[in-house]
Protein backbone atom coordinates (compact mmCIF):
# COMPACT_ATOMS: atom_id res chain seq x y z
CA UNK A 1 0.00 0.00 0.00
CA UNK A 2 1.15 3.44 -0.90
CA UNK A 3 1.44 6.03 1.86
CA UNK A 4 -0.96 8.82 1.58
CA UNK A 5 0.45 11.00 4.58
CA UNK A 6 3.47 11.93 6.23
CA UNK A 7 3.04 11.25 10.36
CA UNK A 8 5.68 13.06 12.98
CA UNK A 9 4.65 10.50 16.31
CA UNK A 10 5.93 13.01 19.69
CA UNK A 11 5.29 11.33 22.65
CA UNK A 12 5.76 10.64 26.04
CA UNK A 13 6.61 7.18 26.16
CA UNK A 14 7.72 6.80 29.31
CA UNK A 15 4.53 7.78 31.13
CA UNK A 16 1.14 6.61 30.35
CA UNK A 17 1.08 3.51 28.22
CA UNK A 18 -1.28 4.30 26.17
CA UNK A 19 1.71 6.06 23.80
CA UNK A 20 3.15 1.98 23.19
CA UNK A 21 -0.27 1.21 21.67
CA UNK A 22 -0.61 4.29 19.52
CA UNK A 23 2.98 4.28 18.45
CA UNK A 24 2.26 0.25 17.54
CA UNK A 25 -0.29 0.98 15.90
CA UNK A 26 1.03 3.57 13.77
CA UNK A 27 3.96 1.64 12.65
CA UNK A 28 2.00 -1.22 11.73
CA UNK A 29 -0.35 1.16 9.05
CA UNK A 30 0.83 1.08 5.93
CA UNK A 31 -1.04 4.23 4.46
CA UNK A 32 0.95 6.36 7.30
CA UNK A 33 4.74 7.59 6.47
CA UNK A 34 6.85 8.38 10.04
CA UNK A 35 9.67 10.16 9.10
CA UNK A 36 10.95 10.06 12.86
CA UNK A 37 9.72 9.86 16.68
CA UNK A 38 10.25 12.06 18.91
CA UNK A 39 10.26 10.87 22.84
CA UNK A 40 8.78 14.01 24.85
CA UNK A 41 8.96 14.75 28.79
CA UNK A 42 5.99 14.48 30.85
CA UNK A 43 4.83 16.60 33.82
CA UNK A 44 7.49 17.45 36.34
CA UNK A 45 7.46 14.86 39.08
CA UNK A 46 5.40 12.53 37.06
CA UNK A 47 4.52 9.14 39.04
CA UNK A 48 5.36 7.27 36.17
CA UNK A 49 8.80 9.13 35.86
CA UNK A 50 10.24 11.36 38.38
CA UNK A 51 13.73 11.67 36.59
CA UNK A 52 15.03 14.84 34.95
CA UNK A 53 15.73 13.04 32.09
CA UNK A 54 12.33 11.67 31.15
CA UNK A 55 12.92 12.39 27.56
CA UNK A 56 16.05 10.24 26.93
CA UNK A 57 13.99 7.79 28.84
CA UNK A 58 10.60 8.39 26.41
CA UNK A 59 13.43 7.85 23.34
CA UNK A 60 15.00 4.32 24.83
CA UNK A 61 11.67 3.41 25.38
CA UNK A 62 10.21 4.15 22.05
CA UNK A 63 13.31 2.33 20.50
CA UNK A 64 12.59 -0.12 22.34
CA UNK A 65 9.09 -0.83 21.04
CA UNK A 66 10.14 -0.22 17.30
CA UNK A 67 13.15 -3.14 17.68
CA UNK A 68 10.34 -5.37 19.13
CA UNK A 69 8.53 -4.63 15.94
CA UNK A 70 11.41 -4.70 12.99
CA UNK A 71 11.41 -1.33 12.38
CA UNK A 72 14.45 1.34 11.78
CA UNK A 73 12.68 4.54 12.52
CA UNK A 74 14.51 6.92 13.82
CA UNK A 75 13.64 8.29 17.32
CA UNK A 76 15.11 11.83 18.33
CA UNK A 77 14.73 13.10 22.33
CA UNK A 78 13.38 15.84 22.94
CA UNK A 79 13.48 18.98 25.70
CA UNK A 80 13.59 17.89 29.32
CA UNK A 81 11.70 21.16 30.37
CA UNK A 82 9.22 23.05 28.97
CA UNK A 83 9.34 26.31 27.49
CA UNK A 84 10.60 29.50 29.68
CA UNK A 85 8.12 31.37 28.55
CA UNK A 86 5.24 31.89 25.62
CA UNK A 87 8.36 33.96 23.83
CA UNK A 88 11.53 31.63 23.78
CA UNK A 89 11.59 27.98 22.39
CA UNK A 90 13.68 25.54 24.55
CA UNK A 91 16.96 25.12 24.20
CA UNK A 92 18.04 23.73 20.34
CA UNK A 93 16.92 20.30 20.26
CA UNK A 94 17.24 17.87 16.90
CA UNK A 95 14.00 17.37 17.49
CA UNK A 96 12.51 20.71 17.03
CA UNK A 97 15.24 21.04 14.34
CA UNK A 98 13.95 17.58 12.48
CA UNK A 99 10.04 19.38 12.46
CA UNK A 100 11.37 22.36 10.87
CA UNK A 101 13.18 20.50 7.96
CA UNK A 102 10.59 17.87 7.66
CA UNK A 103 8.04 20.76 7.12
CA UNK A 104 10.21 22.74 4.81
CA UNK A 105 10.63 19.87 2.49
CA UNK A 106 9.90 20.22 -1.44
CA UNK A 107 10.42 17.13 -2.60
CA UNK A 108 7.28 15.54 -1.38
CA UNK A 109 3.31 16.18 -1.29
CA UNK A 110 2.46 14.07 0.97
CA UNK A 111 0.25 15.74 3.71
CA UNK A 112 2.07 16.24 7.03
CA UNK A 113 0.86 15.98 10.49
CA UNK A 114 2.15 16.03 13.75
CA UNK A 115 0.58 13.90 16.01
CA UNK A 116 0.97 14.90 19.90
CA UNK A 117 0.08 12.72 22.78
CA UNK A 118 1.51 14.76 25.99
CA UNK A 119 3.24 18.69 25.52
CA UNK A 120 3.36 20.88 22.61
CA UNK A 121 7.11 21.89 23.24
CA UNK A 122 8.82 20.88 20.20
CA UNK A 123 6.09 21.66 18.23
CA UNK A 124 5.93 25.32 19.80
CA UNK A 125 9.87 25.61 19.50
CA UNK A 126 9.81 24.63 15.64
CA UNK A 127 7.53 27.22 15.19
CA UNK A 128 9.36 30.19 17.39
CA UNK A 129 12.72 29.26 15.41
CA UNK A 130 10.70 29.24 11.79
CA UNK A 131 7.35 30.58 11.74
CA UNK A 132 6.52 29.18 8.06
CA UNK A 133 6.18 25.66 9.13
CA UNK A 134 2.67 26.60 10.32
CA UNK A 135 1.29 26.56 7.12
CA UNK A 136 3.30 22.80 6.02
CA UNK A 137 2.11 20.58 8.19
CA UNK A 138 -1.42 20.02 10.82
CA UNK A 139 -0.82 19.65 14.40
CA UNK A 140 -3.33 17.02 15.93
CA UNK A 141 -3.59 16.85 19.72
CA UNK A 142 -4.52 14.76 22.78
CA UNK A 143 -4.65 17.72 24.97
CA UNK A 144 -6.85 20.78 26.73
CA UNK A 145 -10.13 20.63 28.72
CA UNK A 146 -13.30 20.65 27.64
CA UNK A 147 -14.91 23.82 25.95
CA UNK A 148 -17.97 25.58 27.39
CA UNK A 149 -20.64 23.88 25.94
CA UNK A 150 -19.00 21.70 24.08
CA UNK A 151 -18.76 17.95 25.70
CA UNK A 152 -19.11 16.84 30.13
CA UNK A 153 -16.59 18.64 31.71
CA UNK A 154 -14.85 16.49 34.40
CA UNK A 155 -16.39 17.02 37.88
CA UNK A 156 -12.83 18.01 38.84
CA UNK A 157 -13.02 22.01 40.24
CA UNK A 158 -9.51 23.41 38.76
CA UNK A 159 -7.83 20.75 37.41
CA UNK A 160 -5.94 21.24 34.51
CA UNK A 161 -5.84 19.14 31.97
CA UNK A 162 -2.68 16.94 32.06
CA UNK A 163 -1.08 17.09 28.86
CA UNK A 164 -1.79 20.94 29.18
CA UNK A 165 -0.34 21.11 32.32
CA UNK A 166 2.90 19.36 31.03
CA UNK A 167 4.23 23.05 29.09
CA UNK A 168 1.03 25.41 29.51
CA UNK A 169 3.24 28.13 27.32
CA UNK A 170 3.56 25.68 24.34
CA UNK A 171 0.25 25.38 23.90
CA UNK A 172 -0.15 29.38 24.57
CA UNK A 173 2.42 29.83 21.52
CA UNK A 174 0.49 27.18 19.38
CA UNK A 175 -3.06 28.15 20.35
CA UNK A 176 -2.58 32.57 20.90
CA UNK A 177 0.52 32.94 18.50
CA UNK A 178 0.71 30.38 15.34
CA UNK A 179 -1.47 29.86 13.04
CA UNK A 180 -0.63 26.30 13.02
CA UNK A 181 -4.05 24.22 12.22
CA UNK A 182 -4.67 22.53 14.94
CA UNK A 183 -7.35 19.33 15.39
CA UNK A 184 -7.90 19.17 19.06
CA UNK A 185 -9.04 15.66 20.77
CA UNK A 186 -10.21 17.45 24.36
CA UNK A 187 -10.25 15.33 27.93
CA UNK A 188 -14.12 14.93 27.17
CA UNK A 189 -13.13 13.21 23.98
CA UNK A 190 -10.01 11.10 24.64
CA UNK A 191 -12.09 10.01 27.72
CA UNK A 192 -13.84 7.77 25.33
CA UNK A 193 -11.11 5.71 23.88
CA UNK A 194 -11.64 2.95 26.64
CA UNK A 195 -11.04 -0.68 25.96
CA UNK A 196 -12.12 -3.53 28.81
CA UNK A 197 -9.58 -5.70 30.95
CA UNK A 198 -11.72 -8.12 29.31
CA UNK A 199 -10.34 -7.21 25.83
CA UNK A 200 -7.23 -6.60 27.13
CA UNK A 201 -6.98 -10.32 28.22
CA UNK A 202 -8.70 -12.18 25.40
CA UNK A 203 -8.10 -10.16 22.69
CA UNK A 204 -4.55 -9.52 22.80
CA UNK A 205 -2.88 -10.85 25.37
CA UNK A 206 -2.73 -14.31 23.49
CA UNK A 207 -1.81 -13.27 20.15
CA UNK A 208 1.92 -13.54 20.68
CA UNK A 209 4.68 -11.26 21.60
CA UNK A 210 3.82 -7.94 20.82
CA UNK A 211 -0.14 -8.34 22.20
CA UNK A 212 1.59 -9.94 25.69
CA UNK A 213 4.82 -6.90 25.93
CA UNK A 214 1.39 -4.05 25.24
CA UNK A 215 -1.19 -6.04 28.26
CA UNK A 216 1.58 -6.05 30.78
CA UNK A 217 2.69 -2.81 30.59
CA UNK A 218 -1.33 -2.19 31.36
CA UNK A 219 -0.99 -4.93 34.02
CA UNK A 220 2.30 -2.85 35.80
CA UNK A 221 0.40 0.72 36.15
CA UNK A 222 -2.70 -1.46 36.80
CA UNK A 223 -0.61 -2.85 39.94
CA UNK A 224 0.66 0.52 41.34
CA UNK A 225 -2.76 1.25 41.48
CA UNK A 226 -3.71 -1.42 43.54
CA UNK A 227 -0.89 -1.33 46.02
CA UNK A 228 -2.20 2.31 46.85
CA UNK A 229 -5.24 0.65 47.90
CA UNK A 230 -7.31 1.50 44.70
CA UNK A 231 -9.25 -0.51 42.30
CA UNK A 232 -9.22 0.60 38.45
CA UNK A 233 -12.41 -1.16 37.76
CA UNK A 234 -12.91 -3.30 34.36
CA UNK A 235 -11.70 0.08 31.90
CA UNK A 236 -8.28 1.28 30.74
CA UNK A 237 -8.33 4.21 28.56
CA UNK A 238 -5.70 4.45 25.60
CA UNK A 239 -6.39 8.04 24.87
CA UNK A 240 -3.59 8.64 22.67
CA UNK A 241 -5.64 6.05 19.74
CA UNK A 242 -7.35 8.58 18.79
CA UNK A 243 -3.88 10.27 16.89
CA UNK A 244 -4.30 6.18 14.72
CA UNK A 245 -7.91 7.08 14.06
CA UNK A 246 -8.11 10.57 12.48
CA UNK A 247 -4.49 9.93 10.56
CA UNK A 248 -4.64 6.25 9.34
CA UNK A 249 -7.92 5.54 9.50
CA UNK A 250 -9.54 8.15 7.21
CA UNK A 251 -12.09 7.92 4.47
CA UNK A 252 -10.98 6.48 1.23
CA UNK A 253 -12.35 8.73 -0.41
CA UNK A 254 -11.92 12.55 -0.24
CA UNK A 255 -9.58 11.35 2.93
CA UNK A 256 -10.52 12.80 6.17
CA UNK A 257 -11.64 10.98 9.80
CA UNK A 258 -15.10 11.61 8.66
CA UNK A 259 -16.81 8.51 11.07
CA UNK A 260 -15.76 10.80 14.30
CA UNK A 261 -17.78 13.94 15.32
CA UNK A 262 -16.12 16.97 15.27
CA UNK A 263 -17.59 21.12 15.69
CA UNK A 264 -15.05 23.78 14.44
CA UNK A 265 -14.63 26.77 16.63
CA UNK A 266 -12.56 29.71 16.83
CA UNK A 267 -8.94 29.31 18.55
CA UNK A 268 -9.93 30.67 22.05
CA UNK A 269 -6.80 32.29 24.00
CA UNK A 270 -4.84 29.76 26.26
CA UNK A 271 -4.36 31.80 29.55
CA UNK A 272 -2.01 31.25 32.32
CA UNK A 273 -3.90 28.97 34.73
CA UNK A 274 -4.85 26.59 31.97
CA UNK A 275 -8.10 27.46 30.47
CA UNK A 276 -9.71 28.79 27.51
CA UNK A 277 -10.56 32.83 27.42
CA UNK A 278 -12.92 33.92 24.35
CA UNK A 279 -11.32 34.70 21.21
CA UNK A 280 -14.07 35.50 18.27
CA UNK A 281 -11.63 36.48 16.10
CA UNK A 282 -9.49 33.22 16.61
CA UNK A 283 -8.69 30.55 13.56
CA UNK A 284 -10.94 27.68 12.91
CA UNK A 285 -10.19 24.65 15.30
CA UNK A 286 -11.72 21.58 14.66
CA UNK A 287 -12.35 19.92 18.45
CA UNK A 288 -13.30 16.48 18.11
CA UNK A 289 -16.22 15.65 20.23
CA UNK A 290 -17.24 11.57 19.34
CA UNK A 291 -14.59 8.96 18.35
CA UNK A 292 -15.30 5.96 16.21
CA UNK A 293 -13.89 3.17 18.80
CA UNK A 294 -15.11 0.29 16.73
CA UNK A 295 -13.48 1.48 13.74
CA UNK A 296 -10.27 2.35 15.87
CA UNK A 297 -10.21 -0.03 18.43
CA UNK A 298 -11.38 -3.23 15.72
CA UNK A 299 -8.16 -2.10 13.55
CA UNK A 300 -6.12 -1.92 16.68
CA UNK A 301 -6.45 -5.88 17.71
CA UNK A 302 -6.34 -6.92 14.17
CA UNK A 303 -3.17 -5.50 13.68
CA UNK A 304 -1.55 -6.42 16.37
CA UNK A 305 -2.73 -10.19 15.89
CA UNK A 306 -1.61 -10.14 12.29
CA UNK A 307 1.72 -8.95 13.55
CA UNK A 308 2.24 -11.78 16.40
CA UNK A 309 1.00 -13.95 14.04
CA UNK A 310 3.09 -13.23 10.97
CA UNK A 311 6.14 -15.80 10.12
CA UNK A 312 9.25 -13.71 10.78
CA UNK A 313 11.96 -12.49 8.57
CA UNK A 314 14.62 -14.63 10.32
CA UNK A 315 12.76 -17.60 10.27
CA UNK A 316 12.07 -17.39 6.30
CA UNK A 317 16.02 -16.67 6.55
CA UNK A 318 17.06 -20.13 8.49
CA UNK A 319 14.26 -22.09 6.01
CA UNK A 320 15.95 -20.85 3.68
CA UNK A 321 19.36 -21.38 4.26
CA UNK A 322 18.63 -25.39 5.18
Amino acid sequence: MTARMRVIVDNDFSGDPDDLFQLAHHVLSPSVEIPFVIGSHLKFGDFFDPSETQAENAAAIARDLLTRLGSDITVLTGSNTALPAPSTPVASTEAADAIIAEAMREDTDLPLYIVLGAGMTELASAWLKEPRIGSRLTAIWIGGPEHEGIGTPLPVAGMVEYNLAIDIPSVQVVFNESDIPVWQVPRNAYRQALVSWAEIDHRLRPTGALGSFLADSLDRVRGYVEAAGRSMGETYCLGDSPLVLLTALQTAFEPGPASSDSVVIPTPIMNDEGWYEDNPDGRPLRVFTALDNRLMFEDMFHKFAAFDHAPRRESADRRDAE
